[in-house]
């Protein structure tokens, strides 16, 4: 099982109360990629957001600085809000920073969980799912072709031109990323792409059935069976206490201002409690309580990766070098020694 983080680059006051500088939190954000870099992590990947919250407008600028600070380490977005970027430029960025670490680019496309991006750049959020499925289409494409002619509804026709510069590998892999939309699933399944599939609420055994057709839908299209990852917010520590002592303040701060404008209630502690347990969705806890989770998640998927979201809020920079430590040095060679077993 491949092993990382995603992060949104959030920077809201901590703790204490203290608000990074914007060029502050994006070099705590290296650090932290090439400490999970050097730990032997696998991925590292950037979600894209338009919030005065995240410092994450433009994730490729921030991974092609990331190639020159580490070595091996996967970079990817978590997601690319495909419905209102342009392929051919994302294309165009991904191969460049594909070039740059030696084939070590991925991409995570997906709709996105906020809209921002769409009256931003001049798209009608009407025409939300036909932009995605249309403008993923053309990507697909791009990975395959050089010299493209191709033809949609939402942007102007491409008629044989040639997309330079090309990747280092012979194809970028490009995940998608599914929430709990199950035409979705299908869907990724049925193009044979891997699934990125997000569990931050509920119960993660709830969503076997989206693995399920992402399965179905390849087998149904003569796609082989395709990758699944799973994205859960989570945070480590030497105890379970102290883990949740210091992520639920910045987990609250988040998950009240997006409850604000969606109808949520405030999140109390004892629901946050409860969401770190085992059957819960939240990986917050000591690194055997999580190793105890990855695997019992494992035997519900069979999944082949696990990104952990460490930063649900601002949580301080030491804090976060710790925690990516633990998953690196206690938790990660346990589970890969567990699967390889």
């Amino acid at each position: 099982m491949e092993l990382g983080l995603y992060t949104f680059v959030e920077n809201t006051p901590d703790s204490s109360g203290t608000l990074l500088h914007p060029s502050e939190r994006l070099a705590n954000l290296l650090e932290e990629i090439e400490l999970a870099d050097q730990l032997g992590l696998d991925v590292y990947a950037i979600g894209e957001h338009h919030r005065e919250e995240y410092v994450s407008s433009s994730p490729t600028t921030i991974l092609a600085a990331a190639t020159a600070k580490t070595k091996n380490i996967k970079l990817s977005t978590a997601v690319t809000v495909l419905g209102s970027e342009d392929p051919v430029r994302v294309y165009q960025q991904f191969s460049t920073i594909d070039l740059l670490s030696k084939g070590r680019a991925e991409i995570i496309v997906g709709r996105g969980s906020f809209i921002e991006s769409f009256p931003l750049f001049g798209f009608d959020l009407q025409n939300y799912e036909e932009l995605f499925e249309e403008k993923l289409d053309l990507l697909l494409k791009l990975q395959e072709e050089t010299n493209i002619t191709w033809s949609g509804n939402y942007r102007a026709a491409i008629n044989d031109r040639s997309v330079y510069p090309r990747a280092f590998q012979d194809k970028i892999p490009i995940w998608r990323a599914v929430g709990g939309t199950s035409k979705s699933a299908y869907i990724t399944g049925a193009l044979g792409l891997p699934m990125a599939l997000a569990i931050i609420g509920g119960y993660p055994a709830q969503f076997k059935q989206m693995a399920d057709l992402h399965s179905r839908g390849a087998e149904e299209h003569n796609q082989p069976k395709q990758k699944l990852s799973i994205n859960s917010h989570g945070f480590i520590s030497h105890t379970s206490q102290k883990a949740s002592d210091i992520a639920f303040p910045a987990f609250k701060q988040v998950m009240d201002k997006i409850g604000r404008e969606r109808g949520w209630p405030p999140m109390q502690r004892n629901q946050f409690d409860a969401s770190t347990t085992l059957e819960g969705a939240n990986f917050v806890g000591s690194p055997q309580e999580i190793i105890d989770k990855i695997m019992y998640q494992y035997e519900i998927f069979n999944h082949d990766r696990f990104l952990m979201q460490m930063t649900v809020g601002s949580i301080p920079h030491k804090e976060v070098l710790k925690s990516i430590e633990l998953f690196g040095t206690e938790v990660a060679p346990v589970i890969k020694k567990e699967i390889s077993s």
